[in-house]
Parts: structure tokens; C-alpha cells; sequence
């Protein structure tokens, strides 16, 4: 929850420049826009504002394809006769090089501030809920203090006006004394409620101007509008921008509403309309339902209305063609920036990645993880195609633990700290709760063992600044290291996803860092685990250990057969047991259990 709000609030200040570029473009095609344009505009500004407060991302297509019975014993393809040759090596029986050490972390809490922000959050939010219930009980005492219109002239007159608007439903009016102008309320039932005193002192002219503006009301949802609108200020009720934004938006309502009315009337009765508002503005600007539409307003909408009325001539088609073309670049705009907007977008959790491409496949694998919550990736670099078990954890960022040390060894060998040559560091005397640390180290052995304090070592002599760069120039997961030394890769903030290890395997393979060949070369042969046959197995796993329980097991590779190469990732959560070296079982048990004998 704590990070949500924490996103909705950076997207708050996109929102600020969004709606200052928006009030500038309608300042700017004033002359051009019609009034309901500007209007209408709103409603793109509405959407807008949505899109932050959706917390999750899309559910991938290929997710909602039926699956198959069929897929669960398609093959992972790794092509010729060295795919079965993999599967005779013995690797899945071979225990060595799954090895894998964690040392326990502390699951990180986030701040007090942000818990801080979040509760006035929601303090302000129920402060503002309360408000509206509190007028929601008023409406609902009013509507049944009420009295249904009795009086013959001005049932009469309504129908003429329903006929007017074009409107068929016959929508019930009342009279009370609790209101001092016309007002529209009820989303599911609306009514339109009079004041006693014009039904008392009837005029028509005057009445009928004002059944014309909460019929245009009707016409156009705008009580539904209005809801959606009071929704959106009651979630951004600390954004002053926002809150100013509504306000614009309700005057546009009214304008637009009047035009609308405007439209219906013959010129000679757009004065007679003007004066009603004047005649009335003291009344009706003391109205003021949240929930409702009506002909009210402040004194400075009032002016306005009444300075719209009295400028007001039937656009030319020439007009309506240009303000129709102004409209669509300005929604064209704004609806660009529905990315930076988008919480997901914001939101680091997640890999972006379009999982329903022609070149993805999804496999039922279900079987080989039993309990474990888990995902496979296997991509075939030459044929260009991914076949992906459970695609939502796919995209999942999670923290790579010890599969990290594959780029923090190319990193540190790209400044020189190790060579290809000369690898070794020294053991300082420390005792590790695992033996195969206590001892002197070079890159193949602390590769092998997951020396954690070699890495480390490594991170020490990069610094932070560098290491910075080379996550960020390669692009790892979501290249956050603000978790600090020696930890940021273990259970804290750098975090990636299963698909992006596969990406990053294979940029690694073909050296699309443009690292040194020879760097490249000796991280290669430091993740070597087995050859047989033609076929070489590259790989590495990764425990993710939280207050003594193993949460998050990895095996990452890739295969080399017959000058093709195939890259996969594995990644198994649990609340215990979820080793490395489970994964890396798992692996071995679905490259096994799925080909077949070529």
C-alpha cells in the first residue's frame, strides 16, 4: 500500500505539468473550441487522472488463451540430436555445482515517513468520504421532503420542453422549500427539483429556461460526470491543481450546458435567457450539491455564463471543423501521456514485456514445481522464439541474489580489479558459516561456491559509482542499488525478472556490451558447469535467504549445442526451501521430462 501512494504521489507532480499545458491549450484555442469541446476536454483530463490510481499491470494475452491440453507436452526445443545428449550427461544427477550459500537478510520495512504519508492520506480521503455521506443523508431528506409537481400549466410546460430537448423519458419534478434554485440529483433515479417559489410564482419564460438547462444536464450525463468528478477530488483532495482543475471543469459544465440551451432558443430569447441568470444569479449562487447539476453556481461563474450568453452566435461549419481538429491534437497530447502517468509504469515490481507476441508460447509446467510458486523462460536465440511457464511471474521483479555475481565478476574485470590471468583473492581470516569460504579464492572457485565476501571484495574496490554505470549501461533489472554495499543484490533493491535474465544472458553471449571478448570469455568459463558430447552447460543458481528461511531459489544459463545457443531462467518462491538448488533440479527435471529423444 506504502509504495503505491508513494507512486501516486510522484505521478502527482506529471499531473501538475499535464493540467498547466491543458489550461494553456484551452486558453490558446479559446476562439476555436466550441464550449462543450472544452468541456469535453475535461473528461480526457478525467481519464487521465484514473490511470494513477490503478495499481496493477494488464493481465498479458497470452495469459487468457486457452490452454491446451496439448501444451503441456510440447517440446523445449533444443534442437538436434545434442538435446538428448544434455539429457544422458548426468547433469540432473550431478550435485556439485549446485551448490549454493546464502547468508539470512532482514526483510526491509519501508520507512516511517512513508507510513506517515500514507495515513494522512487516508485520513484526508475519509475526511472527504464523511463529507459526501453527510450530503448524501441531506439529498436523501430532501428527496423525501419533496412533493411531486401537481400544478397543470407546469406539467404542461415540461412536456413541451421534454419534446424541446429531444428527450423521451419522462423525469420526475418536484417542489421544495429547502432549495433556492433548480437542481438535477439521483445517478440511478434522476429527479429534478424545483424551488417552492417558482412554482408558486410562475412564469414561464423563466421556468422554461431553467427545465431546458437541467434537461441539457440529463441529456449530456452530467450527474454521472459529477460523480466521477467528486470521486477524483475526494482521491487527489491534497492537490490544489487538481482541485482548481475541477473547478474549471464545473464551469465548463454550466457554459456548455447553457450553449446547449442556447442551441434550442431563437435568437430573440438568448437575452430573455441572460436575464434569467442575472435576475435569478443572488438566488442560485448560493446553491451548492456536489452530487447535483443544476443552474447555479458562484458570482464569477455566474459572470462568465452570463458573458458566454451574451457573446454567443451558432458556430459556421468552418468553426465546427476547426475546433473539432483543435480538440483532436489536444487529445492526441494528452493522451501521450498516459505512460507517465501509469503507476505500473512507475512501478519498478515488473518487467514491461509483451508476452502475446507471435514468437511466445506458454507451457503448462505446473507438474514439475509441485507446491513452489515458479516460472521457466527458455529462449531459442537462432529460431528467435520463447517458451514461457507461468508469464505473470515471468515479469515479476525479484532480488537475483547470488546469479548477480555472473555481471558483478564481468564488471570488476572490466576495471581491471581481476584479470582473466590472475583472479585470486586472498581469504582475511573471517569465519563463514561455510567451509568453502574459509580458504583462498580465485573467480572459477568463488563462482562455484558463491563466496559472497570475494564479491564483495569486488563491489569494495568497483565503488558505487561504477558499479552504478555498468548496471545502468547494461541495463540490469531495475538498476537500483539504493539498498548500499555489500547487500543491494541480496533480498534488497536491485531487483529483476526472469525474462530480463534471460535478455541479459543472451546480450552477455554474443557480447552486445561490448565488453572485452576476453572478459566475456572468463565469466564464461567461471559459470561452466558441464560438457558432454557437443554440448556445454553454462549456468548459475541463486538463494534468496530471509530471516533464516530460503525464499527465492534461481538457475540461470544457458546451453551451447551445435553452434546454437539457448538461454533459460528458472525461479522458485516459497515461504521455506526454495534453494538454488531446487531450481536448478527443476531445470534439469523439464529439460528432461519435455524433450523428446531426437
Amino acid at each position: 500500500m506504502t509504495g503505491f501512494v508513494m507512486h501516486f504521489f510522484v505521478c502527482n507532480i506529471s499531473i501538475c505539468g499535464i493540467i498547466a499545458m491543458l489550461l494553456l491549450l484551452r486558453r490558446t484555442f479559446k476562439g476555436i473550441l466550441s464550449c462543450r469541446m472544452r468541456y469535453h476536454l475535461g473528461f480526457l483530463l478525467l481519464g487521465l487522472l484514473i490511470v494513477p490510481l490503478i495499481p496493477f499491470h494488464f493481465i498479458p494475452a497470452a495469459q487468457i488463451l486457452p490452454q491446451f491440453p496439448g501444451l503441456k507436452k510440447e517440446m523445449i526445443s533444443l534442437a538436434g540430436n545434442s538435446a538428448g545428449k544434455i539429457a544422458e550427461s548426468g547433469l540432473t544427477t550431478t550435485t556439485d555445482w549446485m551448490n549454493d550459500f546464502a547468508l539470512s537478510a532482514s526483510r526491509q520495512t519501508p520507512p516511517a515517513a512513508m507510513y506517515l504519508v500514507t495515513g494522512i492520506w487516508l485520513a484526508g480521503v475519509l475526511a472527504m468520504l464523511a463529507l459526501i455521506i453527510k450530503f448524501s443523508l441531506v439529498m436523501r431528506a430532501l428527496r423525501k421532503a419533496a412533493f411531486p409537481v401537481q400544478s397543470a400549466e407546469i406539467i404542461s410546460l415540461y412536456h413541451r420542453c421534454l419534446e424541446e430537448a429531444g428527450i423521451h423519458k419522462a423525469i420526475p419534478v418536484y417542489h421544495t422549500a429547502f432549495l433556492r434554485s433548480p437542481v438535477m440529483a439521483g445517478l440511478l433515479r434522476p429527479c429534478i427539483f424545483l424551488p417552492d417559489h417558482l412554482t408558486t410564482e410562475y412564469r414561464e419564460p423563466e421556468l422554461r429556461y431553467m427545465l431546458l438547462h437541467e434537461l441539457q444536464h440529463y441529456k449530456h450525463k452530467d450527474i454521472f460526470i459529477g460523480y466521477l468528478m467528486n470521486l477524483i477530488g475526494i482521491l487527489y483532495w491534497f492537490n490544489p491543481i487538481v482541485r482548481y482543475a475541477l473547478k474549471e471543469m464545473r464551469i465548463d459544465r454550466e457554459i456548455a450546458c447553457d450553449t446547449s440551451v442556447l442551441e434550442l432558443l431563437e435568437a430573440e430569447d438568448y437575452n430573455a435567457y441572460g436575464n434569467t441568470l442575472i435576475n435569478y444569479a443572488e438566488r442560485i449562487s448560493l446553491s451548492s450539491f456536489s452530487f447535483a447539476a443544476g443552474l447555479g453556481g458562484s458570482m464569477k461563474q455566474m459572470k462568465q455564463r452570463i458573458l458566454n450568453i451574451a457573446s454567443y452566435e451558432k458556430p459556421t461549419f468552418r468553426k465546427k471543423l476547426s475546433g473539432m481538429t483543435a480538440f483532436a491534437l489536444i487529445a492526441v497530447l494528452l493522451l501521450g501521456c498516459t505512460p507517465f502517468l501509469s503507476t505500473y509504469a512507475a512501478d519498478e515490481t515488473h518487467y514491461h514485456w509483451n508476452s502475446s507476441q507471435e514468437n511466445v508460447s506458454c507451457t503448462d509446467l505446473s507438474s514439475y514445481f509441485g507446491a513452489y510458486d515458479g516460472c521457466f523462460v527458455l529462449y531459442n536465440a537462432k529460431a528467435d522464439a520463447w517458451k514461457i511457464y507461468n508469464p505473470e511471474r515471468a515479469v515479476l521483479r525479484l532480488s537475483p541474489d547470488s546469479t548477480y555475481k555472473i555481471y558483478d565478476a564481468l564488471f570488476a574485470l572490466e576495471e581491471g580489479i581481476i584479470t582473466p590471468e590472475d583472479s585470486f583473492i586472498a581469504w582475511n581470516g573471517e569465519t563463514y558459516p561455510f567451509a568453502a569460504w574459509n580458504e583462498d579464492q580465485t573467480l572459477r572457485s568463488a563462482m562455484e561456491n558463491s563466496v559472497n565476501w570475494y564479491f564483495t571484495s569486488l563491489d569494495e574496490q568497483l565503488g558505487k559509482t561504477a558499479v552504478s554505470d555498468y548496471i545502468q549501461g547494461i541495463g540490469y533489472g531495475n538498476e537500483n542499488i539504493s539498498g548500499g554495499f555489500p547487500t543491494y543484490w541480496m533480498e534488497s533493491s536491485l531487483k529483476i525478472s526472469p525474462i530480463e535474465q534471460v535478455e541479459l544472458l543472451t546480450g552477455l553471449y554474443e557480447n552486445s556490451f561490448d565488453f572485452d571478448s576476453e572478459n566475456i570469455d572468463a565469466v564464461k568459463d567461471a559459470i561452466h558447469l558441464s560438457s558432454h558430447d557437443g554440448a556445454t552447460l553454462y549456468g548459475k543458481t541463486g538463494t534468496g535467504r530471509i530471516n533464516g528461511q530460503d525464499v527465492s531459489g534461481w538457475f540461470v544459463g544457458f546451453v551451447e549445442t551445435n553452434n546454437q545457443a539457448y538461454f533459460f531462467a528458472t525461479n522458485i518462491g516459497a515461504d521455506e526451501n526454495a534453494t538454488g538448488s531446487r531450481a536448478a533440479e527443476i531445470t534439469m527435471e523439464i529439460l528432461n521430462g519435455i524433450m523428446p529423444e531426437l
